[in-house]
């Protein structure tokens, strides 16, 4: 496919207006370099199961049964009178996946989201509507629990009323709703150019959102059977507002939500499927180990798709993914689960910077020394420097590099202290 430069410019519109101030570059300075870059770092590579879940057919397991996921039983497909419960102006006139999309984002009762998810994708998989280009809400709509807080007011599991097995419940389902959302706005937002990135792409995230919305039924019914619910506890919005931060390029939602949020799932899953067995807990168990398995598909959907952008732009994919974190303010914080993000796909040395960081303080160590030497060179031994003056002019070239180098070093400081 042969991509024009305005369809190219849409891509990687820059994300700058959501970023830091005190950032010196702009991603939107990367579009259209042709330039080859020295390759150092492992080639990333697609998952080898993804052929096979593209091809899948649409998964009805949506309970959790004694042995595991099982079909549930048949909801009624949503009515115009069930719409119209969703607040929607536009409920009956839904025609396309994107639509169906921003109906998705718009909904705000979490069952009924989780629904509408499932059904919108069966629509798209029996081949009864196009992809359709609409806009996103502005953000998606929320219940009134539970309540959005900042990360630190959210209570430990020490200080919660609720028991630890469903604290840690309640996070996951949090994190599976927004989840839904993160997929359906990827749809949505970016439906305008489904001419350029093809039907594959929308098919993939759409497919995402399905699972997720299993994923969060999951969490849902095994809340109950433990005598809770979804909104019993306080929760962040952390999620939503690394969408908004990446919803001006294709390439940094897919760097930021697959192969970050998404990835960081990975690491997380071993860890908590050990503290439920602690906690005596393995049905709940046992659905967190299932989710996180199916994680992998969804990080690797991410990597694809980074992959393809990067090859039809003319990018190497692994400086690309470096700079568009570094643009974002983006962290990667270990313990890593290498395993799994292998078999998605991402390559050690793309997410795993400790070396670098070793590197990164002795250049650190090293410009301080030499800013140190430099200053008490000038201040203690002014003769090292003769200087003679033209008005308010310093003619001396050796003095000049010195005021360079020293305003570069302090630059430098100032720029690491900040981050």
């Amino acid at each position: 496919m042969v991509m024009h430069a305005k369809s190219l410019m849409h891509l990687l519109t820059s994300c700058t207006s959501n970023l830091r101030p005190h950032r010196p570059t702009s991603y939107s300075s990367l579009s259209f370099s042709r330039h080859s870059h020295t390759n150092t770092k492992t080639n990333a590579s697609e998952w080898q199961g993804l052929p096979g879940w593209r091809r899948s057919r649409v998964n009805e397991n949506r309970r959790w049964g004694v042995k595991g996921p099982e079909e549930a039983a048949e909801l009624p497909l949503p009515t115009a009178h069930h719409k119209k419960n969703y607040e929607n102006e536009n409920e009956n006139t839904c025609s396309s996946l994107a639509e169906w999309g921003a109906l998705v984002l718009s909904t705000a009762d979490p069952s009924h989201k989780a629904r509408l998810s499932h059904y919108a994708y069966k629509q798209w998989c029996n081949g009864k509507i196009p992809i359709g280009a609409t806009k996103p809400p502005e953000k998606p709509a929320r219940p009134d629990k539970p309540e959005l807080v900042s990360p630190k007011e959210i209570p430990s599991p020490k200080n919660s009323f609720l028991p630890h097995n469903a604290h840690i419940l309640h996070n996951l389902a949090h994190i599976e709703l927004n989840a839904i959302d993160l997929a359906w706005d990827t749809v949505v937002r970016f439906s305008t150019v489904s001419e350029v990135l093809g039907s594959q792409f929308f098919s993939d995230f759409a497919h995402v959102a399905d699972d997720e919305s299993r994923h969060f039924s999951w969490c849902l019914q095994r809340l109950g059977e433990l005598g809770f619910r979804y909104g019993d506890m306080p929760a962040h919005n952390l999620l939503w507002r690394e969408c908004q931060r990446t919803s001006g390029s294709v390439i940094a939602r897919i760097a930021v939500i697959p192969m970050v949020q998404e990835a960081r799932g990975l690491d997380a899953g071993p860890r908590l499927v050990q503290k439920l067995v602690g906690l005596g807990d393995n049905r709940t168990s046992n659905i967190v180990k299932r989710i996180a398995e199916e994680e992998i598909a969804h990080v690797a959907v991410g990597v694809s798709w980074f992959l393809t952008v990067c090859r039809k732009m003319g990018r190497m994919p692994d400086k690309t993914f470096t700079e568009l974190l570094e643009e974002l303010d983006v962290e990667l914080k270990g313990p890593f689960n290498y395993a799994a993000r292998t078999e998605a796909g991402m390559p050690r040395d793309w997410y795993d910077t400790s070396n670098l960081g070793t590197e990164r303080c002795d250049n650190h160590l090293d410009m301080k020394n030499e800013k140190e030497r430099m200053i008490a060179q000038a201040c203690c031994d002014p003769h090292h420097f003769p200087i003679s003056h033209e008005g308010s002019k310093t003619t001396n070239p050796d003095l000049s590099e010195v005021y360079e180098r020293l305003a570069c070093i302090v630059a430098m400081e100032k720029e690491n202290s900040e981050l």
